[in-house]
């Protein structure tokens, strides 16, 4: 029997990674959109995201085209406690993006931060730069200011300096520095490379130790330094370039669109 012909992997990306890349809306998102009919790919309705989109594909979002590409950009957002870092929350809470400025394009966060912690958080308009700033492989550090519950000693601290896994979860190994002692409560500074959901919390937990207060401030390069509470600052496309080793203007989404104000706010 002849042997069948090798067929072609299909060019392009699956519609939903495109719109999430635009930064149109995260991928699961999309998905509802696209079930709800507010998707239109050269002049058809989809029903199904189980689609392949190129370049030259006409997408339409409720009636409107994507607009040209954007540079990927990059802002740093000092996030207060009270806020959860998602699009919409379906506990009716309110969010990170419900806070940002009207004059902000619209955004994505780089991994997240939970309601009760604060510190700096990364937005871009890009999903790709968004991606590669959450990869592992990246190996950025991100640095916390942690206050725990407790009387702490070094010695105390010694288990989080190695690989351990708490209720089945790995954690690696983390950078903790005991700063000072404040009547019940404790100062650390802690650093780690991997982010898991509420991993600084866990691990604390585990060496029975109630973390009270957790601030980010640092991602990478990226700092928080002295940016107040609530306040959004760009991080300038020179030293962007240079962080991630653009040697000239980065191709990393195919289009990009404009946030528009939220006329409910």
């Amino acid at each position: 029997m002849a042997k069948s012909p090798d067929i072609a992997a299909p060019k392009g990306d699956r519609i939903a990674k495109v719109l999430s890349r635009a930064g149109v809306a995260s991928r699961r998102e999309a998905e509802r959109m696209i079930d709800a009919g507010r998707v239109q790919v050269n002049g058809k309705t989809l029903s199904s995201p189980a689609l392949t989109v190129t370049d030259t594909d006409k997408i339409l979002v409720d009636g409107k085209p994507i607009a040209a590409a954007d540079v990927p950009r990059l802002w740093l957002y000092h996030k207060p406690t009270g806020l959860v870092t998602t699009e919409r929350d379906e506990k009716g809470r309110s969010t990170v993006f419900d806070a940002l400025p009207d004059t902000m394009p619209r955004v994505m966060s780089v991994g997240r931060l939970d309601m009760n912690s604060e510190g700096l958080l990364l937005l871009t308009n890009d999903g790709g730069l968004k991606r590669t700033l959450e990869l592992p492989s990246t190996g950025w550090k991100r640095r916390y200011r942690v206050r725990v519950n407790g009387r702490v000693s070094d010695d105390r601290l010694e288990p989080l300096r190695r690989d351990m896994v708490v209720d089945g979860v790995k954690y690696l190994a983390m950078e903790v520095v005991l700063d000072r002692q404040q009547g019940a409560n404790a100062w650390l500074t802690v650093g780690l490379r991997e982010g898991k959901n509420r991993e600084i919390r866990r691990a604390m937990a585990s060496l029975d130790l109630t973390v009270n207060r957790l601030i980010r401030v640092s991602y990478g390069p990226f700092q928080l330094r002295d940016l107040k509470q609530g306040d959004v600052e760009e991080v300038k496309q020179r030293v962007l370039k240079d962080q991630m080793g653009w040697s000239q203007k980065p191709k990393l989404s195919p289009r990009n669109r404009r946030r528009k104000p939220n006329p409910q706010r």
